[in-house]
């Protein structure tokens, strides 16, 4: 075929163009409060992020991600010009990967391994938190949901990687 090697799935889906970096992080202490906005944070392996309500032992929810550029589309379909991260309730924000792709991996954030566990779907506080047609905008836009497999730090500017 003209000089192209063919490439399994496997090899394809564990090729990335560069590593992603952390943008915002946030963590809220009590179910339904606001985020707060913080610089670095401890992940504890099998626990959760210190000091974010979501702590569970070996949950697969133990830390959210999503992508900076959906936060970005999100806002376009809402006709608004930028959303702030706090509203969208996930814990990390990540810029320049796709973290769909990272379905069935385990991957770095700072020097912390986290593992794909799921998809994040929008909860019905989004229409809250958004206004009108704020569900809909974030229907597959909502990140992914992780557990902590290695415990670490985690700080704004940190790579994602593999």
């Amino acid at each position: 075929m003209l000089g192209i090697e063919k490439k399994s799935i496997a090899y394809l889906t564990s090729q990335f163009a560069q590593s992603g970096t952390v943008e915002w992080i946030g963590i809220r202490e009590n179910r339904g409060a606001p985020l707060l906005s913080v610089t670095t944070v401890k992940a504890k392996a099998g626990i959760g992020l210190a000091g974010d309500h979501y702590s569970s032992k070996n949950g697969k929810r133990q830390v959210t991600l999503i992508q900076k550029e959906h936060l970005s589309a999100v806002a376009s379909m809402l006709g608004k010009q930028e959303i702030d991260p706090g509203l969208i309730r996930r814990n990390i924000v990540v810029s320049g990967i796709n973290l769909a792709a990272l379905k069935d991996k385990k991957f770095k954030v700072g020097s912390t391994v986290l593992e794909y566990t799921g998809e994040c779907h929008p909860c019905s506080r989004m229409e809250e938190n958004l206004g009108h047609g704020g569900y809909n905008a974030m229907r597959g836009h909502g990140g992914i949901t992780c557990k902590i497999i290695e415990s670490g730090d985690i700080a704004i500017g940190d790579l994602v990687s593999f």
